[in-house]
């Protein structure tokens, strides 16, 4: 999918907003005078901050849970989104760090909250194929071998197929609440297809990531991390699962989450390319 080209960015003043956070594709901030307004500005480019403002409003209008989203923005350097802002929320990562007491319970939570998703038919006209995503991803990724790219192709397109909706890059602190209501936040990756590529990357940030990353991401130590997946795996997959079986394939779709993470790093990965070898290659 590529972005619209004919958007025009809103200029803002970046002083008018106060600095609220920042996650690896941009940094938060919210409105000093507007309390209903926040921004996401990005570290990547206009095609980055325009593809998911389109994708925002789309997944906003088929119903699935997520802030309102507004206009493009820009400061004259960077490039953003203004979004209705959700008074009061946290995000599910932020609450298990602070309280690595309540871990189980917001994982069986989010878990819930990501089956739902994951039983959500979308319009496939109006979503990228997670399929032609990953394959885009792959032909881009300037690290792996020709060999390893073949193989990697040839099990992409092996994988199932769904028309069920994909949040691209599905993880803990991608998932926010605020008492009983629950919505999806950064969604410039949101696609349709097989669940697995979802929860390939809930299984890195919980099982994979190394501490100090943990930490300063997500809020959290890696045990607490761990014990999120623990809580998670059997309500996603149900009580009847093997969870063993679920978890070993997973890994395989979290080893593919490396051709996201080399896009944004711009380096190899190979404590996730790990993952593949013996599977895939």
């Amino acid at each position: 999918m590529n972005p619209d080209n004919n958007l025009k960015p809103i200029r803002i003043d970046l002083n008018d907003y106060d600095y609220a956070g920042e996650g690896a594709n941009g940094a938060s901030y919210n409105h000093k005078t507007d309390p209903s307004v926040m921004m996401k500005m990005y570290f990547r480019n206009f095609e980055a901050a325009a593809l998911e403002l389109e994708l925002s409003k789309k997944v906003y209008e088929a119903g699935i849970p997520t802030p309102e989203p507004g206009d493009l923005v820009t400061d004259g350097e960077r490039m953003g989104i203004r979004f209705r802002r959700v008074m009061g929320k946290t995000s599910f990562a932020r609450a298990a760090g602070n309280h690595p007491e309540q871990v189980v319970t917001l994982a069986q939570t989010f878990a819930t909250m990501c089956r739902q998703l994951h039983s959500t038919h979308v319009d496939t006209t109006l979503f990228p194929n997670v399929k032609d995503h990953y394959l885009k991803l792959l032909a881009d990724n300037p690290f792996f071998s020709p060999e390893q790219k073949n193989k990697m192709r040839d099990f992409i397109l092996s994988s199932p197929d769904a028309d069920t909706a994909l949040h691209g890059d599905l993880q803990f602190g991608n998932g926010i609440f605020v008492n009983d209501q629950k919505y999806f936040i950064d969604l410039g990756d949101f696609c349709y297809g097989y669940p697995m590529y979802d929860l390939g990357m809930v299984y890195i940030t919980c099982k994979l990531n190394d501490e100090a990353f943990t930490q300063e991401v997500f809020h959290m130590d890696n045990a607490t991390a761990s014990k999120f997946w623990d809580a998670f795996a059997p309500v996603y997959f149900g009580p009847d699962a093997d969870l063993k079986a679920k978890e070993d394939e997973v890994r395989i779709y979290a080893g593919l989450k490396t051709l996201i993470i080399e896009r944004d790093t711009h380096r190899p990965m190979p404590e996730f390319r790990a993952m593949l070898e013996g599977t895939i290659y």
